[in-house]
């Protein structure tokens, strides 16, 4: 079938560590040589700027308005080949949105979506980590599809970024006198099961840092602004900035300390070192997919002040 596939629309997950973890299957779908269209919520698009895509669709989440941009898509800009979609989100509005905008897709058979799906693919019985997972998914479907992808996932995680990302990441470090700084990401939106996923000392921790002269630095989203200066006065706040500038500033950084959420897999694109603090979730399927990351602490045991600070300075 691969002679006559000419475009493949690709569906990415909803959050940020998701999109973070599905890259090695957009980069198989990229392989192809197909035109590819990414779909994705509006956030994901300053981020992923940097990849080669041929066209970037902003979902709203509304299924019917979704189906409504993709159908418009094929119409305004017709190919000659065959359009096929894969799905990455298990969700049953993802596989419906595609459906009735017409296109054939591939997707985990879940969630009672089976007849909306062309190439419906059942989920290993082995446990994987969402990366493998999802790269699962994807080879199986480009194998449907007539194409030959990587037998196995890698285990780093990358992004192109674009001039403009760093240009904004090197002002910030401008700003700061060049100096060598720590990030921190002392904020964790939702909760895990009722829980919350902040590690509770990243307060006394700055301040222990900074007496030891360290520059300690974060830079939240606005809406996660108030509660970053709760968690840690003391630290250096920066101005807010991008999805792709803050991954081009996590590169920058002598570490990078955070909890388990998005930071976590955004640092896992390329900062040197990283340490992700856990204490109410199971990293096995979600941590980090990196194998210069370090995990500290446990499900249902957050690490200590003294934990952390060991590690840290073991790592830089």
């Amino acid at each position: 079938m691969t002679k006559s596939i000419s475009r493949i629309y690709i569906r990415l997950p909803n959050w940020i560590g998701d999109v973070c973890m599905s890259l090695p299957s957009l980069q198989a779908v990229l392989e192809t040589g197909c035109e590819v269209v990414i779909c994705a919520k509006p956030w994901a698009k300053d981020l992923l700027s940097g990849i080669k895509a041929h066209d970037f669709i902003a979902l709203s989440g509304k299924w019917l308005e979704d189906r409504r941009l993709i159908k418009a898509h094929q119409q305004q800009k017709p190919t000659l080949g065959k359009s096929v979609g894969l799905l990455l989100p298990d969700s049953l509005t993802s596989a419906l949105t595609f459906r009735l905008a017409g296109l054939p897709c591939a997707g985990y058979r879940d969630d009672g979506r089976s007849l909306l799906l062309k190439w419906p693919v059942s989920k290993p019985t082995n446990t994987l980590h969402a990366v493998e997972s999802w790269y699962y998914l994807t080879k199986t479907a480009l194998m449907y599809w007539g194409f030959s992808p990587s037998e196995k996932v890698s285990p780093y995680l990358s992004l192109a970024l674009t001039q403009q990302h760093q240009q904004e990441a090197d002002q910030i470090i401008a700003s700061l006198n060049h100096q060598p700084f720590i990030l921190i990401a002392p904020t964790a939106t939702g909760k895990h099961k009722g829980r919350e996923k902040v590690w509770p000392h990243f307060d006394e921790l700055t301040r222990r840092l900074q007496q030891e002269n360290y520059l300690v630095v974060m830079a939240p989203p606005p809406n996660e602004k108030e509660m970053a200066l709760k968690n840690a006065p003391t630290a250096t706040l920066l101005p807010p900035i991008g999805l792709g500038a803050f991954v081009a500033l996590l590169k920058k950084a002598t570490i990078v300390i955070c909890n388990d959420s998005g930071v976590s897999h955004l640092a896992s694109l390329g900062a040197p070192h990283q340490l992700t603090l856990i204490g109410v979730t199971e990293p096995t399927r979600t941590g980090p997919w990196s194998p210069t990351a370090k995990i500290v602490g446990k499900m249902d045991a957050w690490p200590s002040i003294d934990e952390v600070l060991t590690q840290i300075k073991q790592l830089i």
